[in-house]
């Protein structure tokens, strides 16, 4: 299967109630994240996580899926294939 890099954004609007499952499934798939840098932004209350990413696009997708599942979480992705 092709791998892929990428960039992930995730939006988190209700903090207190999704950090933990947000932590878990990143956690899930670590083997995949090269990277990772989160940002509070208390002026919109909100966090910002961005990740970059290296894997499968069935790894890649799977991990997205279930971020996007958690309420107050949205996901944003960008890929290249790998050369």
């Amino acid at each position: 299967m092709e791998e892929r890099i990428g960039l992930i954004g995730i939006m988190v609007e209700d903090r207190d109630n999704a950090s933990q499952r947000i932590n878990s499934i990143l956690n899930e798939y670590s083997k995949i994240i090269v990277g990772r840098m989160g940002i509070p932004y208390r002026e919109r209350n909100l966090s910002v996580i961005s990740l970059i990413i290296d894997g499968t696009t069935d790894e890649i997708g799977a991990m997205t899926g279930k971020l996007g599942n958690i309420k107050g979480v949205q996901v944003k992705t960008a890929l290249l294939t790998k050369k």
